[in-house]
């Protein structure tokens, strides 16, 4: 006898884990109790989301929905700890995974995702149809409830996904009793339709139902009063009338209407809707329950708190985005600068992202008003990070890029915003094709080539809303007392949102002005930004006006920062600007903030704020720069900022390797930003270096612009370890090549030998063993006359691996040797743990077992004690290799374990890679084929992931290899 689907749903036993009601953990012994409050917040977040990454930020928001404490993340951290201890006796893992956290489990053990499963079983089943056994599904299916959603936690970020889980059960009841009415069933689903109804006496889908199963089993006057019913409960309760469904219904059982007598073949009603693999309730896809792991983004602007009118821009994108049929909806807002494309944008995000669009929001500036706009490459690859794909694994080539990424949003609902795009071209590819997706594209031009967007024309704010947006910054008793001047001061400006925020909050800044004086002033004003004209307004008239008002630290500060080239600007850039060694920094521009000169995009270290200009007003604020600073102390201002940049770079890289090691250091100046943000770069790197990487790819192009060539390479020496142990090797190839030219015209020979190293050592690809020898020992050679003994080590060291490599070991033992005296004479610990690392291998397989089991000791001590996990890592990996010599592989089992734990923590793939190979012969040597398969094929899913080649063959060979034996 065939398998039903109801047979094969039947184990629930199974279930570990459920949500759909009150937090439930079952382990071996019975039920584990999770405390309530932030420990079941926190794992119903991830079991929600399961095998996928949460984002910290994400745990963040919902734990702490308005003003986080300062120490939040140790908080979330302590959080997960509980919980992973609380979870060991289920055998569940919660794995740390950047940005966030991973809760790996079977997603049959979760019973929301075994509600879903069953949904989408459902859905198969009508397809082919088998209409009773899909009903019976979708009713094992709601039996897994035992409550709301998420009973007893009340964090509003999971509330809103509780709510979509209590729709798609509504959706399934409403399906299988459709099912069940098309089968003649209507006699027996009277009473329990009739208690759903009392339940939900406002949803209209299940009114009509009953209507429907009285008026069949012959209550045409039951049917008529349940209808008048509800349309007395929606007019108290609503002041509406019944939809058109229920009126027409209504009207058919009036008529005595003879085709409700007979079941139709398809479903009644709703149908499977919501009960299938890929829609939900109203037809929108929901992302599988078991997709691969991945990370929710969040990457939308602030909101802006006083947002008014746009009120048909704010319809039409519902239309476009949502009421769109199963479609990528594609919304485009077009208009002139200022006129609010990207604050409606964000603010059309913010309104329907959360419950919409609940697998994240993607947000990009295209950068087409600066001149040099993204490319889609470019915006594809920060799209695809921020969606957890690794930086090795990210494809060079733009239509691959795109490809991924089209994959990875094929089954989730994810909003991307596109700001301020330059033309078709540059953002087609950045459309994804998954149904349940949405795009809001602004631009200054009619993108009329996207096909089957939805083209809105912004115009500038009508004179009421303009009037509003005065009243919610002035107060409405002061607009109300000068109603006249009100409405000139709105014709005046022209009614560009821009302008208009910039005198009002002018306005507010001096109470004692009037609004009539303000109108005056624009009459007088006859200086206007050249290609913003707008009637007898502009935007730098609006502009002047606000700067006037500013005190002079405030307005030299304005000025200076039009320096910044980045797409943000830290909190300490304007007291590098204009030296000004204050504790708090954040009170020099806050004066701009206050008027709107300044935006407040998110925040940073400690959650201080980080900043951005609107375009049009760092237009302006670069024209004042010109106007009110001589070269002179533009370019001094430039290298204090500068030399913020490489003060804070030499702290991160003290947090990276434990000191100031490995790297050669210039005499650039430094500028030392307040020492308490210095050491929270310190405390946490990877999270400075990562959310500052951008900004560190543009001072170094600045640098390199306007000729300053050691701070140029200085900076990008100082980026490039972070870097590289990220995977960022197309941002290091980008530098090095525009950095290489210059400074080597500049005839600077200490900064030339430093990025000829990097370039050989960094992106070895690009030359022969040969050629990159040749390199090495030209670098060896100027640094040794130029005195830099760590640079000269570090060479040294290099060209040992080679020789290693090569199978010239006592050449590399003799360079070891050297590079370590170098190294001790400096006290570098990073430095000679590297030494002693390859020195005390080369030992033990020379035969000198004791020196070198001793050295390698010396090496880990090191590694330990500088905190540099990865370094720990790779020395773990060389003991281990010397095990396996002297024959101990038990040891070296257990060492290369740690290693892989430790690499597996830092999201280092190929580090894992190479210690799976060499765990890999490790287990063959003890006769464990099994294990030492699971291992190489684990290598190639590495290599495949990454698309690195070499991994592949490595792990196909010794796949093969084994076969051969076993044959």
């Amino acid at each position: 006898m065939a398998i039903t689907s109801v047979q094969r749903f039947n184990g629930d036993e199974d279930i570990a884990f459920r949500v759909l009601g009150p937090l439930e953990v079952r382990g071996p012994a019975g039920l584990v109790r999770v405390p309530s409050g932030r420990q079941q917040t926190v794992l119903s977040a991830l079991l929600l989301d399961l095998n996928r990454v949460v984002a910290t930020d994400y745990l963040v928001d919902i734990l702490w929905a308005h003003q986080p404490p300062e120490t939040v993340r140790t908080q979330v951290q302590i959080c997960v700890s509980r919980i992973r201890g609380l979870l060991q006796p289920t055998g569940v893992t919660i794995e740390t995974r950047s940005p966030g956290y991973l809760l790996s489990a079977e997603a049959h053990t979760v019973d929301a995702h075994v509600f879903r499963a069953r949904a989408r079983e459902a859905t198969d089943l009508i397809q082919e149809g088998r209409q009773e056994e899909a009903a019976a599904v979708l009713r094992s299916s709601v039996g897994l409830w035992r409550g709301p959603a998420f009973s007893g936690i009340t964090a509003d970020g999971l509330r809103v996904r509780a709510t979509h889980l209590d729709e798609e059960r509504m959706a399934a009841i409403e399906s299988y009793l459709g099912i069940e009415l098309a089968l003649g069933r209507h006699n027996q689903l009277i009473g329990e339709i009739n208690t759903l109804v009392q339940e939900h006496p406002l949803r209209e889908g299940l009114r009509a139902q009953l209507m429907l199963a009285l008026y069949r089993s012959g209550r045409q006057a039951d049917a008529l009063e349940a209808y008048r019913a509800g349309r007395d409960l929606l007019i108290d309760e609503l002041g509406l009338e019944p939809g058109t469904e229920l009126r027409e219904l209504e009207q058919r059982i009036l008529a005595a209407d003879e085709s409700l007598r007979v079941a139709p073949p398809a479903v009644a009603g709703r149908g499977a809707e919501g009960a299938g693999d890929s829609e939900g309730p109203g037809g929108r896809p929901e992302p599988s329950a078991t997709a691969a792991t991945a990370i929710t983004p969040f990457q939308l602007p602030t909101d802006t708190a006083d947002f008014v009118g746009r009120t048909e821009t704010a319809r039409a994108a519902e239309r476009t985005l949502v009421e769109n049929d199963g479609k990528v909806g594609v919304l485009v807002l077009v208009g002139r600068p200022g006129v609010g494309k990207s604050a409606t944008a964000v603010h059309i995000a913010h309104r329907l992202g959360p419950e919409h669009f609940p697998d994240g929001q993607l947000y990009c500036d295209l950068r087409a008003i600066r001149g040099n706009p993204l490319t889609p490459a470019d915006a594809l690859g920060r799209f695809l990070r921020a969606l957890g794909v690794p930086g090795q694994a990210i494809p060079d080539d733009t239509d691959e890029r795109a490809a991924m990424y089209r994959g990875l949003l094929a089954t989730r609902r994810v909003l991307v915003v596109l700001d301020d795009a330059a033309s078709e071209t540059q953002v087609l590819p950045l459309v994804p094709a998954g149904p349940g997706c949405g795009v809001v594209i602004t631009s200054r031009t009619n993108l009329t080539g996207m096909p089957g967007a939805a083209l809105v024309q912004m115009e500038t704010l009508s004179g009421d809303t303009s009037l509003e947006l005065l009243a919610q910054v002035l107060g409405e008793e002061r607009v109300a007392a000068e109603p006249e001047a009100a409405r000139a001061l709105v014709r005046s400006v022209g009614r560009l949102p821009l302008a208009l925020r910039i005198v009002s909050a002018r306005l507010a800044a001096r109470r004692h002005w009037s609004i009539a004086s303000m109108v005056a002033r624009l009459a007088d004003e006859s200086h206007r930004l050249d290609e913003l004209a707008h009637g007898d307004m502009t935007v730098r008239a609006s502009l002047s006006m606000t700067f006037d008002g500013l005190e002079r630290p405030g307005a030299r500060a304005f000025g200076l920062l039009g320096m910044v080239d980045g797409p943000t600007i830290p909190v300490w850039s304007a007291a590098a600007l204009l030296d000004d060694g204050r504790p708090f920094p954040s009170d020099i521009v806050e004066p701009l903030v206050d008027a709107h000169l300044l935006d407040i995009v998110g925040s940073g270290l400690n959650a201080e704020p980080v900043y951005r200009f609107h375009d049009l007003v760092r237009d302006y604020s670069r024209e004042r720069l010109l106007q009110t600073e001589d070269d002179t102390s533009r370019r001094q201002a430039l290298e204090r900022l500068m030399g913020g940049w490489l003060a804070l770079l030499d702290a991160a890289n003290r947090g990276l390797v434990g000191g100031d090691y490995l790297l050669v250091r210039g005499e650039s100046a430094r500028w030392n930003p307040p020492r308490s943000y210095v050491d929270r770069v310190t405390a946490d790197p990877y999270a400075w270096l990562e959310a500052e990487r951008t900004n560190l790819l543009h001072i170094v192009s600045q640098a390199v612009e306007e000729g300053l060539a050691k701070h140029s390479w200085e900076l990008t020496v100082g980026v490039s370890m972070f870097l590289m142990r990220r995977g960022y090797m197309t941002d290091i190839a980008d530098l090095h090549d525009r950095v290489e030219p210059l400074v080597r015209r500049s005839g600077d020979r200490l900064g030339a030998a430093a990025i000829t190293a990097d370039l050989a050592n960094l992106l070895k690809s690009r030359y022969d063993d040969a050629t990159r020898r040749t390199r090495l020992e030209w670098v060896l050679s100027e640094y040794t006359e130029l005195g830099e003994v760590r640079g000269a080590s570090s060479v040294r060291m290099h060209l040992a691996f080679m020789d290693h490599n090569a199978g010239d070991n006592d050449s590399a033992l003799h360079g070891c040797e050297n590079a370590l005296k170098g190294f001790t004479s400096l006290g570098d610990a990073a430095g000679q743990r590297r030494s002693l690392m390859l020195s005390g291998y080369l030992r033990v397989r020379a035969g000198d077992a004791d020196d070198g089991l001793r050295e390698l000791a010396e090496a880990l001590a090191l590694a330990e004690t500088c905190g540099d996990v990865r370094a720990q890592a790779q020395v773990l990996e060389q003991v281990a290799l010397a095990d396996v010599f002297l024959g101990d592989l038990g040891r070296a089992e257990e060492r290369l374990n740690t290693a892989l734990d430790l690499v597996r923590d830092l999201v280092d793939p190929l580090g894992e890679a190479k210690i799976l190979l060499e765990l890999s012969r490790v287990h063959l040597a003890r006769g464990r084929v099994d294990t030492a398969r699971a291992g190489l094929e684990r290598i190639r899913e590495i290599g495949e992931q990454l698309r690195y080649e070499r991994w592949i063959r490595v792990a196909d060979l010794a796949l093969a290899d084994i076969s051969e034996q076993k044959a």
